[in-house]
């Protein structure tokens, strides 16, 4: 037979695409067949501009598929690409009514029967793990018979809808063969199209849940069971993708990758003996089962990001959820994570349908006080309703279109606009299609939740002490604050949307605080304007970057060197003691007073880490003479009467001899 496996179009500028490794693996268990296997990426095609997007997307794709001659034609379908999947198929029945269509995937495996029932050009859903399915399914094919005794498919027996039983998950995983990269374009051409730094694939750890949150079709699917590969299948299949596909990145594919310590440092452990820790690393973890040791050790294994699923700073939250968050050790962890140079994404969930505002607030609180301790990268979404969740079984009766959520963006192929027949056909099925819907929740309309899911990050990245030190000046709920702030920068621009931009941040935002305190009329915090002064500053000296460099000057010729300060630095002085003030915050101490103490620092960037320094008036002054035109001896003796009258000329030359050496290798000076 011939095969064709598709994976639908789909596109988002601002998200990379990977190699879908699902068809990868359902053609690598073909190989050996006799079955002539195609797979089709339509992202990348769209990203190539080879298949172009317009109101005949579908009907281009269908006649791409149909050039291959397919026998049989099989579409990985997630929740976002289900309307792509459904018309595409209508269409290579319309002009091919021979050819099997056969859908899997998420969203296909829980809304089987609906499917079928809706939509009879569709022949058979594959359910779950499709690696043995899939060619038990090929094979009655192509001997003339139909789905009976298949496990884990339901497939349509003239009318009625028929679901054989559920197949046994793969005991070992191990059994798997190593996924075949050459089934697609090389791993390169992603990155490119997608103008990536690395090449990146996707290394699957293992598959399942044992949890039960209430919006997770993971642990559904799988079961609520957990399986892994073996570590040394898995660092097999690194050195395999990087030495013969190109590989220079991977995204660990396993929600429970740290659930076992040890399992983490043998991964670790071989990774680094195999060499292959100069490669990059992605994944996913929960709080408790990493700490700094831990850290340290995946760091030096390669990883460099990773995302720790908060969901919510309510109680009452989490306990609808279902999920059991220690908020004590947030801050801590977040700190570890930066500390040993991994960047954390911190993922929060607002909007659930039991959520008052006060619920929200706690999470956006939360926020702000994680970007306070550490570096992160806050990730906001509105829940998503997913076919098979209790919260779709619930809830779906109360489901509503109103905004686009994350998982309901990709299919903007008209003009920036979904096509009428995607609105047409998501407005026909919520039960099918509710990713594309919404669950109102009490305290805040959806309008207002979308508002701050796509924008309030900005703020936790860029001001989080100056706007939660703003909150508590005014008394003034986070949700209600940063709304009012969105409201003001548009009646202030004069815009007709409520949006905003880092540009908008770094340009505005200190007026909208200087206007809202004037209002006002006083501010308890004294301290509070040199903090957003602070923070303004490190986004100033953040457009700089640092390059790296090595200071050498020549010791013996070191009283004739004329120092340059470097442009790259920006020196602020402040009234109150900010180190002092920015540690309390970072401890969760939100003082109202602090004495007056003048100090003075120095900003730097050092790639994406900001480095503040305290100097004293000695250095500043010292640096304020380094023009390139001043001798180290004419700065001396420049500085000699206010700084060196109590020790002899040649000890306080000395002294700015040091100084030009400590502040050369902290690239002060050029």
């Amino acid at each position: 037979m011939k095969i064709v496996l598709v994976f639908p179009p789909f596109y988002l500028e601002s998200m990379y695409n990977l190699a879908p490794l699902g068809l990868i693996n359902l053609a690598t268990a073909l190989k050996n067949s006799p079955h002539q296997v195609v797979v089709i990426d339509f992202v990348l095609a769209i990203r190539q501009r080879t298949l172009k997007m317009g109101k005949n997307i579908y009907g281009d794709c269908a006649e791409r598929i149909l050039d291959e001659a397919p026998d049989l034609v099989g579409f990985s379908a997630q929740c976002t690409t289900y309307p792509a999947v459904v018309q595409i198929s209508e269409k290579i029945r319309n002009k091919r009514p021979d050819v099997k269509i056969v859908v899997g995937g998420h969203n296909a495996s829980f809304v089987d029967r609906l499917c079928l029932e809706r939509y009879p050009f569709v022949d058979c859903i594959v359910r779950g793990e499709g690696e043995i399915s899939f060619p038990e399914l090929v094979s009655a094919y192509e001997s003339g018979k139909n789905e009976e005794g298949i496990l884990g498919v339901t497939y349509r027996n003239s009318k009625d809808i028929v679901r054989n039983n559920e197949r046994d998950l793969i005991s070992n995983l191990d059994d798997l063969p190593l996924p075949d990269y050459s089934f697609l374009p090389p791993l390169a051409k992603y990155r490119d199209e997608c103008e990536l730094a690395r090449s990146i694939a996707i290394l699957e750890v293992g598959r399942g849940c044992p949890h039960k949150c209430i919006y997770c079709s993971e642990c559904l699917m799988w079961r609520r069971s957990t399986r892994s590969f073996s570590v040394s299948r898995l660092v097999k299949e690194m050195g395999n993708l990087y030495q013969n596909f190109g590989a220079e990145c991977f995204l660990l594919a396993y929600d429970q990758f740290t659930a076992r310590r040890k399992f983490v440092e043998s991964f670790c452990h071989q990774v680094i003996h195999e060499g292959l820790n100069h490669l990059p690393w992605y994944c996913i973890s929960r709080l408790d089962t990493v700490d700094a040791k831990l850290l340290a050790l995946m760091r030096e294994a390669g990883c460099e990001s990773m995302c720790y699923g908060i969901d919510s700073g309510s109680k009452k939250t989490l306990s609808f959820i279902r999920k059991n968050i220690d908020h004590g050790i947030l801050y801590q962890r977040v700190v570890e994570t930066a500390d040993n140079e991994i960047i954390p994404t911190l993922s929060y969930v607002i909007g659930f349908p039991v959520e008052e505002k006060g619920d929200i607030d706690e999470t956006l609180w939360l926020a702000l006080r994680a970007g306070i301790v550490g570096n992160n990268n806050p990730l906001i979404q509105l829940p998503t309703v997913l076919p098979g969740t209790d919260l779709h079984s619930q809830y779906g009766d109360r489901l509503v279109r109103e905004v686009d959520t994350y998982f309901a963006l990709g299919l903007e192929f008209d003009g920036g606009k979904r096509l009428a027949s995607d609105e047409e056909i998501i407005d026909s099925d919520p039960k099918i299609y509710s990713s594309f819907y919404n669950l109102p929740c009490p305290g805040r309309s959806l309008e207002e939740l979308n508002l701050i899911a796509s924008h309030f990050p900005l703020m936790v990245r860029f001001y989080p002490k100056s706007f939660l030190l703003l909150s508590l000046e005014l008394g003034e709920s986070v949700s209600d604050l940063f709304l009012r702030w969105l409201n003001w920068l548009q009646g202030h621009l004069g815009r007709r949307e409520l949006v905003l931009s880092p540009q908008d941040c770094f340009l505005h935002f200190r007026e909208f605080v200087s206007n809202t305190l004037t209002e006002r009329g006083k501010t308890v915090r004294k301290h509070f304007p040199d903090v957003l002064k602070y923070e303004n500053t490190a986004l100033e000296v953040g457009k700089y970057g640092a390059e790296k460099s090595v200071f050498h000057i020549d010791i013996g010729q070191i009283s004739e060197f004329k120092p340059i300060k470097s442009k790259k630095i920006i020196i602020e002085k402040f009234d109150f003691d900010l180190p002092g003030v920015i540690l309390d915050l970072k401890r969760g101490n939100f003082k109202e007073s602090y004495p007056e103490k003048e100090t003075l620092l120095v900003f730097t960037q050092d790639d994406e880490l900001l480095d503040v320094s305290e100097i004293n008036a000695f250095v500043r002054d010292f640096l304020g003479l380094c023009d390139g035109k001043r001798s180290v001896q004419g700065i001396s003796q420049e500085l000699y009467q206010q700084y060196g009258q109590d020790m002899k000329p040649e000890k306080f030359f000395d002294g700015c001899v040091e100084a030009v050496q400590i502040l050369g290798k902290k690239r002060f000076i050029e």
